[in-house]
């Protein structure tokens, strides 16, 4: 099973997560997991890649409409574990919303 999300034809929007964590799991493995598992269920949502090493850590969510987005920002679920992202598990992050316009993919 590939880890590259298969996505249908553009347009699309792409969420970009790039973090840098605090010491230490704190439940933060655990939440990450419920976190794909939900948004997954999410009205919108598209696919999901991740990547993480010692330093930073990227996800990419992608949706299939701003609106989409914004009902997974406002999730309750969603919303408990940003509060306890920022008072536990990250040191820093940003988040950036881009609209893609073109993808191009291989597999061989």
């Amino acid at each position: 099973m590939s880890v590259i999300a298969k996505l249908p034809t553009p347009p699309y929007y792409a969420v970009i997560f790039a973090s840098e964590r605090t010491e230490g799991d704190k439940g933060y493995g655990l939440m990450a997991d419920k976190m794909v598992e939900l948004a997954s269920q999410q009205t919108g949502y598209l696919g999901i890649e991740s990547a993480r090493d010692e330093a930073l850590g990227i996800t990419v969510s992608y949706w299939a409409s701003l609106d989409s987005i914004k009902a997974w920002k406002d999730n309750a679920a969603h919303q408990v574990a940003q509060q306890r992202g920022k008072s536990e598990w990250y040191q820093s992050f940003a988040l950036r919303i881009s609209r893609v316009e073109r993808d191009y993919y291989f597999d061989r």
